[in-house]
């Protein structure tokens, strides 16, 4: 099969040499001056042996216990998240238990929990003054709550809920590709179930497993939500990054994000190597294994209390929300539950001014992001699978670099390349305006639709793009109606998943924004620290409407483009 047409106007595949040379230069002008550009003016700021020296130089130093704890608690994190998503993976392949019908509808509602809202649950849920604690001091008639969600182990936990679902996922996808034989003729020589796993199974399922946890460990050192609100004096690198920020100091801020950036780097790259190596799809030969029921008493008794405590542990948190979301102001203060509710945190949304507009800001924002987002992933994602221009790779890797660069990071990049007059931003200066948020969004977020969109592209057969040009159809209507409907599936997945994403976006946003377009996860944060727990909910309620909806949608449209997002 040609992957290549020549003809007499030099069409190459779906785009024409002219055309080849007006994306590349478009896609490398916004790669390179919106996300290589600001990270090698973070370089030149922060980059000085001494300033470095001077930061981690000793052991005792703030700089170096940030480095230890976010190293430490993402190691800790790929261990608790691996141990559960991939275990809870096996369990609903391999048997049938009471409860896991409910349990596998339930397995990915984290997903619906953007950071800050995720970490907001767990604070009403088991913080110091949380319904958890202060219930079973109630209950036991203690003088003190008798634990508080505080620390180390409280971010691991927000961690582990959080991020469980990679494993979940990838470990989910690889087992649907079992063959039932090989099982069978394991046990036929006599294997235990246990043999039968790590001789079987676990090989399978090696790939997902190290890709999930170079993954988990890259995300773990960009957290920021759950070490601002639950590690009280211990320092982690996002934080100091931040507090550097708010104090004024942007060289020590830029020496700190260096530090996190080269980390995240090492592990995105291992993440592509890693893709690369395991590029070839494994097709199973035989029929997939049937779940093994549980019928033993004793065995579902515990299978039933063990489903059961985890849809608990999946289900309160967003409960949790939902309750808090009809607290009146001011009716919960040292009391387990809210004493007063009240419909006008909801109806204030819409009603006032004042309180919708964070809503309308983020909706504003997020579409513009997105729309910037479809644009730019389409047309780069085409370039990088359907042409053969000696750029593409290039442009691939530039694309999937922001991946890897943490919100923080991005935040400290703009403020030092856009906090004076830039020809990339036509002259002005856009610390301190609209449109910072916008671009920043846009910069985190090019990964997602050009992965889902060169997902679906890989599968595209290219024998319709032939047969097309052949009846007479130009490279633009050979587009149009028939590639663009083929792969339109994983386009709206990335699209939606942009949105939502943008929607929710925390990190960045608290450090660009400006009063008049402070969006929901600021204005969530605001409402917190005035002890307005009513008002902060509702507002986490309306963000989980949305992206739930939204992940529903984007599941339907493409799952598997879906997936390659985060792969």
């Amino acid at each position: 099969m040609k992957l290549l047409r020549f003809k007499k106007n030099q069409t190459v595949g779906l785009v024409s040499t002219s055309g080849n040379w007006i994306l590349a230069v478009s896609l490398l002008f916004i790669l390179v001056g919106y996300v290589l550009w600001p990270s090698l003016r973070l370089l030149t700021e922060g980059f000085k042996i001494p300033l470095l020296i001077e930061l981690f130089g000793s052991f005792s130093s703030g700089n170096s216990r940030a480095l230890f704890n976010s190293v430490w608690i993402s190691i800790w994190t790929v261990v608790g998240a691996g141990l559960l998503g991939t275990t809870m993976s096996y369990l609903f392949f391999r048997y049938d238990f009471p409860l896991k019908k409910v349990l596998v509808a339930m397995a990915a509602l984290p997903l619906a929990l953007p950071p800050l809202v995720g970490v907001l649950a767990f604070l009403f849920l088991y913080g110091e003054s949380g319904i958890l604690p202060r219930g079973l001091q109630a209950l036991l008639g203690l003088d003190g709550v008798p634990f508080s969600f505080q620390g180390m182990w409280a971010v691991w936990l927000v961690h582990v809920y959080s991020m469980y679902v990679f494993y979940y996922l990838f470990c989910s996808a690889s087992l649907q590709n079992v063959d039932r034989s090989q099982m069978e003729a394991a046990s036929d020589l006599g294997a235990s179930p246990a043999k039968v796993f790590g001789s079987v199974i676990l090989p399978h399922l090696k790939p997902s497993i190290v890709s999930a946890s170079l993954l988990v460990f890259m995300i773990s050192m960009a957290s920021f939500t759950a070490p601002l609100l639950f590690a009280g004096t211990e320092n982690f690198l996002t934080l100091q990054i931040y507090n550097y920020k708010v104090n004024g100091n942007l060289e020590y801020s830029a020496a700190v994000s260096i530090v996190l950036t080269i980390i995240c780097l090492v592990f995105l790259a291992l993440i592509e190597v890693n893709r690369k190596k395991n590029r070839v799809t494994t097709t199973s030969k035989g029929s997939a294994p049937i779940s093994v029921p549980v019928r033993s008493g004793s065995a579902r008794f515990v299978a039933f209390t063990a489903a059961a405590l985890i849809i608990v542990f999946l289900a309160l948190p967003i409960l949790t929300i939902v309750l808090i979301s009809f607290v009146q102001e001011g009716s919960w203060t040292w009391q387990v539950l809210p004493q007063a509710y009240t419909l006008d945190n909801y109806l204030n949304l819409f009603s006032q001014a004042d309180v919708a507009a964070p809503i309308q800001n983020s909706l504003k924002m997020a579409v513009l992001a997105t729309v910037a987002n479809l644009l730019f992933g389409v047309a780069a994602a085409v370039f990088i699978v359907k042409s053969r221009f000696p750029g593409r790779e290039i442009v691939r890797l530039l694309s999937i670099l922001p991946f890897a660069i943490p919100g923080t990071v991005i935040a400290i990049n703009l403020i030092v390349t856009f906090s004076e007059s830039h020809p990339l931003a036509g002259g002005a200066i856009l610390v301190g305006s609209f449109w910072l948020l916008p671009l920043a969004y846009f910069i985190r977020h090019i990964p997602l639709i050009v992965r889902s969109t060169i997902a679906s592209l890989e599968s595209y057969d290219d024998r319709l793009t032939d047969a097309s040009q052949d009846l007479g159809a130009g490279a633009f209507r050979t587009f149009w109606t028939i590639v663009l409907p083929s792969i339109l599936p994983g386009i709206l997945a990335g699209t939606l998943l942009t949105f939502v994403t943008a929607l929710g976006e925390f990190v960045s946003s608290i450090m660009l924004y400006v009063f008049d377009n402070r969006p929901i996860s600021v204005e969530i944060l605001s409402q917190l620290r005035l002890y307005d727990f009513g008002a902060a909910a509702a507002y986490s309620v309306f963000l989980m409407i949305l992206i739930g909806s939204a992940s529903i949608l984007a599941s339907r449209f493409g799952g598997s483009a879906r997936s390659s997002v985060v792969r």
